[in-house]
């Protein structure tokens, strides 16, 4: 495994963007956002690609925003450089991308899932947007996009008591496709993309657009209001001690402000 923070590769009309982290769970911090957008460049700019899967190296698909970055000042570069966290979770895109889940996706790491258009995980995969048990908001499309994905009251219990769920939940309530044998979210997700692969590229492309079309309009009405709020919480005493809490492994203590 090398340094690269993000792993590319692609072969038979398929590209694998490959989070690599995996010593801090994949946790997204500037440089890999900076290289999450520059993998998405290739799989647009390459007329052999037709289909794009996102995974992450290890154990973990991706724990959301490095906390660390996030204490040390980088929260803005993470949250609002090009294309939103990650620099994904904003990023128009043509081609159809998979998220490929071992492990875990919790808070931005399951927006970044929100974002792809279909998504497998693995068995043994948990699911959460923990954020406003360390006195964030999930504010990277959690609470812009799953509200109109599944069920308002699922959708309010997952925002809002920040509990985990795992796979099969996530499959009956219709959060992700398919769940595969543990170890094996890549290669269900592999065979997803070939059978998109297969199909005629203009018509794949034209008919995510006509289909991604709707929540498209839904999403740039909410990012606004979304977005104001991310940098007024992100101001607060709350925000700064819920960050030194996980970083300490401490129960944070609030202050309401």
């Amino acid at each position: 495994m090398t340094d690269n923070p993000v792993l590319y590769q692609a072969a038979d009309g398929i590209a694998i963007v490959t989070l690599n982290r995996p010593d801090q769970r994949n946790a997204i911090n500037p440089a890999m956002c900076d290289a999450i957008r520059a993998a998405f460049d290739r799989v647009e700019a390459d007329d052999d690609v037709q289909v794009a899967i996102l995974t992450g190296a290890g154990t973990m698909f991706c724990a959301g925003m490095d906390l660390k970055a996030f204490a040390a000042g980088a929260g803005d570069e993470i949250l609002f450089g090009q294309y939103g966290f990650g620099g994904f979770v904003k990023r128009p895109r043509t081609k159809p991308v998979i998220a490929a889940v071992e492990g875990g996706a919790l808070a931005g790491g399951f927006e970044m899932m929100l974002a792809c258009d279909l998504a497998v995980a693995g068995d043994m995969a948990e699911f959460a947007l923990p954020e406003v048990r360390i006195g964030l908001i999930p504010g990277a499309g959690g609470a812009v996009r799953l509200p109109t994905s599944i069920p308002r009251v699922r959708a309010n219990e997952i925002l809002l008591t920040g509990k985990p769920f795992n796979a099969g939940e996530a499959v009956f309530w219709d959060v992700i496709n398919r769940v595969a044998p543990d170890g094996d979210a890549l290669k269900v997700a592999r065979g997803i993309a070939a059978d998109i692969a297969a199909n005629a590229p203009l018509a794949v492309r034209h008919t995510l657009a006509i289909a991604k079309a709707s929540h498209a309009a839904n999403d740039a009405a909410h990012w606004p209001l979304n977005d104001q709020l991310i940098v007024e919480i992100g101001q607060t005493a709350d925000a700064a001690e819920g960050a030194r809490a996980f970083i300490e492994k401490r129960a944070p203590i609030w202050r309401g402000r």
